[in-house]
């Protein structure tokens, strides 16, 4: 082979492996600020926005903008404010910006008849714009923009059950006391309330656990579990049927392992069986505990565990985190756990690191910035357009239907796997995160137009709790607007920080078919910022095998989230050695590796599981708007809440004035008088609404009575601009000063948030995900 074609051969495999990083660089690009936009009389650059309020899917917001006008040298900087409606898709991390409207704009450096004209001209390109920005950058910036958080303070905290191990062990869970079934086609019996794969052989008397492509049998449930290669004809039977529908799941767990540099060992001990009945959770250590210490801290925390475990060196408490809940205990073996509030913890948790492999865990301690932002995240909608004529919703009961009281004037049906209200001898269905109505039980249904204003009392021990966060924002006579938060897949904002599970236990139905509720412990259940909750098994995908094709029906159980095999990272028979093993690894790599399933399901957009009826949310039936262009230009440029322009140049702020960019507080060759007069413009303008602002408020007042919309008008607004402006000088200064800093420290979080994030491409419509059929009636069979 010649030199010639041994380069080629380098470049082609240069080439392989650098597209795959210019995608993604090309991926991120379209969520970078500023956007350009090319239009008649020159270039639009718009800045990130700065938000001002939030509440359902409505934001109010303003930012900075330069024009390029034709014929002119030098850009003409200025503010607009605006307010639109999000259309998100937490899949792709994306937000765009729909019905923009336009409500003020301020050019310092113009005179009131210039400026006229440019928002005139700017009212009627900005709707143009298909704005679109990422969830991560919008997240971080809607710290002061959300008004009155709904927080879940009915939740309980009881601790769980909480064994510890110092050896490899896997936690396996029954929902109360064992229901067998019959498995078809088979002569054994399987327990339908398990998620795990657990059957009876009934002439053999025992018990056979399938996990990590191992056997375990036992005399007794509650009982010693062993691994056996001994099985009856009728277990083998089912194992051989098993092993090929492992093989896809095996591949997966493969490929994570490889990406974390996971090595198998051959040697590895099976693990222990704890089999509990009751909610419960499980430590395991890689051996006997190893702390070590948190830098800058007297915390301690437990290295050889996927676990959180701290310990306080100041009272020598040792503090775990379950569900986004802490306990406490003086012994890690023994207990007792009792609960902590996220308000008693020691001081020494909010100066953990964020970049520790402890940081994590600052998303649950009060007060923390990573905090603040879990908490804006749960108040981001996954938004959907449901086609009036299209959208489907069937019901299916096991027997007659059957309604329990659930709060006041609202009762749940019992016997279905779908979540059924009567409310005022109406009947509501929420199937998929979209209302339906119905004058009976069984239909026909309706894609519903508001929801019943009693469905916010639900208390948090009624087991359909979670149609409380599943909003209709408005409605035409062909397209419902709707959407959901993280409360509908079971992320509760429980005082100042989230939670996982409402903490209650709710009894499962069964009958001729079993129907399970959610449950609050058992997996693990964390958070971070880049890949949101995610469940820990401390196991490879082989422990929950999911299959359908004989006989056992399983689509995913445990609330509407479901359960889909998601945890930590992956590696072999469940048993992992070092703390976060992979995990540091995940965040380098962007958290693709090893969190391929726990993350997609939490931040999973729900609508596309529906196969008609489910449209992304947009303008239909309009012109298609225009993408702007990214700009090279740097993402430093902001306004304050008066519409002056500034620029962080390297960490100095320099003020926009008279077509120069002055260090702020220098006000260069500007005459007292000159300023004065100005500031005089630029309050009449704000303090008189325009034909805009009255629009906009007509708008409001036609929607439906029900549709969330933040307090603050911009007649509010500009309310609070003039009372600012009557404060004194420096004081006003100051606080001017200060918020742009919070802006330009959330805009650099969320920078840093989008490039941690994992590559996702921009928003489109996909084809409806593939579940597997379940029985007539929708849950497991007896």
């Amino acid at each position: 082979m010649g030199n010639g074609q041994v380069r080629s051969l380098l470049i082609f495999g240069l080439i392989l492996v650098l597209l795959p990083k210019m995608a993604d660089v090309a991926r991120a690009d379209d969520f970078a600020w500023p956007q350009v936009l090319r239009g008649q009389k020159g270039e639009i650059r718009i800045y990130q926005p700065q938000m001002e309020s939030f509440s359902g899917n409505r934001l109010e917001a303003r930012s900075a903008v330069s024009l390029h006008l034709k014929g002119q040298d030098d850009p003409v900087f200025g503010a607009v404010w605006f307010a639109c409606d999000l259309a998100t898709d937490q899949e792709a991390r994306s937000a765009t910006l729909e019905r923009v409207q336009m409500t003020a704009a301020k050019f310092p450096d113009m005179d009131e008849q210039q400026v006229a004209k440019l928002s005139s001209y700017l009212e009627q390109e900005i709707p143009k714009w298909d704005l679109v920005m990422s969830l991560d950058r919008l997240a971080a910036s809607l710290d002061g923009a959300v008004g009155n958080v709904d927080r879940d303070d009915n939740l309980r905290d009881d601790p769980p059950v909480i064994h510890f191990r110092t050896v490899p062990a896997v936690l396996v869970l029954v929902d109360g006391e064992p229901i067998l079934a019959d498995l078809v086609d088979s002569e054994l019996q399987y327990v339908a309330n398990s998620m795990f794969f657990i059957v009876k052989d009934r002439q053999a008397g025992a018990y056979f656990l399938r996990g990590a492509g191992l056997w375990f049998t036992s005399d007794d449930l509650g009982g010693k579990w062993v691994v056996t290669t001994r099985l009856s004809a009728a277990v083998a039977k089912v194992s051989q049927k098993i092993e090929d529908e492992e093989k896809e799941q095996a591949a997966a767990a493969q490929a994570d392992a490889q990406q974390l540099e996971v090595v198998r060992n051959p040697d590895e001990p099976a693990p222990e069986i704890i089999l509990s009945m009751v909610p419960a959770e499980l430590i395991v250590t890689d051996g006997e505990p190893d702390f070590a210490s948190v830098a800058g801290t007297q915390l301690l925390y437990l290295k050889n565990t996927e676990s959180d475990v701290v310990m306080d060196i100041a009272s020598q408490d040792y503090f775990i985190l379950v569900s986004g809940r802490w306990y406490r205990s003086k012994s890690l073996p023994d207990g007792p756990w009792r609960y902590v509030d996220f308000d008693d913890l020691p001081a020494e948790f909010a100066a953990i690191p964020p970049d520790s492999d402890l940081g994590t865990v600052l998303a649950s301690v009060a007060g923390t910035q990573e905090a603040r932002e879990a908490v804006l995240e749960t108040q981001i909608p996954q938004t959907a357009e449901v086609d009036r004529k299209t959208a489907k919703c069937e019901v299916s009961y096991d027997g007659d239907p059957q309604f329990e009281s659930c709060g006041t004037g609202v009762s749940y049906a019992i016997n279905t796997d779908k979540s059924v209200l009567l409310i005022d001898k109406k009947y509501y269905c929420v199937d998929s995160a979209v209302w339906f109505v119905a004058n009976g039980p069984e239909g026909p249904w309706q894609v519903a137009t508001e929801v019943p204003a009693v469905v916010q009392d639900l208390p948090a021990d009624c087991p359909v709790y979670n149609v409380k966060y599943v909003y209709i924002y408005e409605s035409t006579p062909e397209i419902v607007y709707v959407g959901y938060t993280s409360g509908y897949y079971g992320y509760y904002v429980h005082g100042p920080c989230v939670v996982y599970g409402t903490g209650w236990y709710y009894r499962p139905w069964w009958g001729h078919y079993y129907y399970p509720r959610p449950v609050t412990y058992g997996f693990g259940v964390h958070y971070n910022p880049w890949s949101g909750w995610g469940f820990t098994y401390g196991m490879s995908y082989g422990w929950l095998h999911i299959g359908v094709s004989w006989g056992r029906p399983y689509y995913g159980c445990w609330g509407a989230g479901g359960y889909r095999y998601g945890y930590r990272h992956g590696y072999w028979r469940g048993y992992n050695h070092g703390y976060r093993h992979g995990y540091r690894r995940g965040a380098a790599a962007g958290y693709r590796a090893g969190y391929r399933a726990g993350q997609r399901q939490p931040r999973a957009n729900v609508y596309r599981d529906r196969k008609s009826g489910v449209r992304r949310t947009g303008d239909l039936g309009k012109q298609a708007r225009q993408r702007p262009a990214t700009s090279d230009k740097r993402n430093n440029v902001y306004t304050d809440r008066k519409g002056d322009v500034y620029r962080n140049n390297d960490g100095k702020w320099e003020k926009r004035e008279e077509g120069n960019w002055r260090p702020d507080g220098e006000q260069g060759a500007a005459k007292p008088e000159d300023r004065k007069q100005r500031d005089r413009e630029k309050e009449r303008d704000l303090a008189k609404p325009s034909d805009r602002q009255e629009k906009d408020r007509s708008r409001e007042q036609a929607k439906p009575s029900d549709r969330s919309r933040d307090q603050a008008k911009p007649s509010d607004r500009q309310e609070n601009d003039r009372s600012r402006d009557q404060a004194k000088p420096n004081d006003r200064q100051q606080r001017d000063r200060q918020q742009l800093d919070r802006d330009r420290s959330s805009r650099q979080r969320g920078n840093d948030r989008d490039r941690q994030a994992q590559p996702r491409q921009a928003p489109q419509r996909k084809a409806p995900r593939q579940t597997p059929s379940r029985p007539s009636g929708g849950g497991r069979r007896r």
